[in-house]
């Protein structure tokens, strides 16, 4: 987005207004930027672009395979390609993408339903043409050719350049639809990739799960934090706000909000991890209902319970249990 917006005549300080971010981190492999973080680059980039038409498919674009390391790399040798978005979904925290994938059958088609019910509103519209077009590009990448969707729709009203869309992803969409989603001719799933590899494959696999376990192993300030969310969530409580944690650590809100931002991370993340982790365990070790498993995680209804699920794996916690079951 920072090399998009410079083409463009936008310094890379504009985008990084407001962030930790500098160009030397930018260059840095081993750098991890957080969700928030990218989400203050993004609305950077839309306050200085937002007028562009077609901005999140142009951004979208300049995704390929590539862009993704190992995550990548997973892809490209993985047999089919459905193979290829299983592990995609499997392992969605190391993409890119802000919007939540969930893959259905229908008759005759594979469909992905892109949900962006969480993303804030200001960048809802960018950040659905920017993931979808890269999705696309990724898959067309992986079958050596571009990749003719069967349907696609949009929920936002249909914009002056939806000829642009159609280009990109083969199809004519439809909008100002229920949904934003699209499908796949389910042959194209079954073909073998060209570069399919059961060996690299086999060896990606391995390095994504452990890259995953490293980012999930948080340590200091992030590991105290950890500490203080798990009893609280597995002992059926609540987990603490920010601000009690923030006391128990003999800090001000501000000031934890800080440290963790610094290690990459943030209050909301952290639970995440903590909740994902507990959920997993339960849904694998106990015979507890999905129902009292959202109840011991500290979710009001079973159904908020389900979609965050749903982002954290690409599967329903029914889904989960019946794979782990096998």
């Amino acid at each position: 987005m920072v090399g998009y917006a410079a083409e463009c005549g936008v310094p890379s300080g504009v985008l990084l207004a407001g962030t930790n971010l500098d160009e030397d981190r930018l260059r840095d492999p081993d750098a991890q930027i957080d969700a928030s973080t990218e989400l203050a680059v993004i609305r950077n980039l839309v306050g200085a672009l937002g007028d562009r038409p077609a901005l999140g498919i142009e951004v979208g674009r300049r995704y390929g395979i590539t862009t993704f390391g190992i995550f990548g790399f997973a892809c490209v040798s993985s047999p089919t390609l459905g193979e290829a978005i299983t592990f995609a979904l499997r392992y969605l925290e190391l993409s890119f993408t802000f919007c939540l994938p969930v893959a259905r059958w229908r008759t005759g088609e594979f469909v992905a339903e892109i949900h962006d019910e969480l993303i804030p509103a200001d960048v809802r519209t960018f950040l659905v043409e920017r993931d979808v077009t890269a999705m696309h590009r990724v898959m067309s990448d992986l079958i050596g050719r571009p990749l003719a969707l069967t349907t696609a729709e949009f929920r936002f009203p249909e914009p002056d350049y939806a000829d642009r869309l159609a280009d990109v992803l083969h199809v004519r969409p439809s909008f100002a639809q229920p949904r934003n989603m699209f499908a796949i001719d389910p042959v194209e799933l079954d073909r073998p990739l060209p570069q399919a590899n059961a060996q690299t494959w086999t060896m990606c696999l391995n390095q994504c799960r452990e890259l995953v376990h490293r980012r999930r192993a948080r340590t200091g300030i992030a590991a105290e934090v950890r500490e203080l969310l798990v009893p609280g969530i597995d002992g059926f409580a609540a987990p603490p706000g920010i601000d009690s944690v923030a006391r128990q650590l003999n800090m001000s809100t501000r000031t934890l909000r800080r440290r963790l931002d610094s290690a990459g991370t943030g209050y909301r993340a952290l639970l995440d991890e903590v909740r994902r982790a507990l959920a997993e365990e339960m849904l694998t070790a106990t015979p507890l209902s999905v129902s009292d498993v959202a109840i011991r995680l500290g979710y009001a209804e079973s159904s908020t319970f389900i979609y965050a699920f749903r982002r954290w794996t690409g599967l329903t916690p029914a889904a989960f249990r019946r794979r782990r079951a096998r």
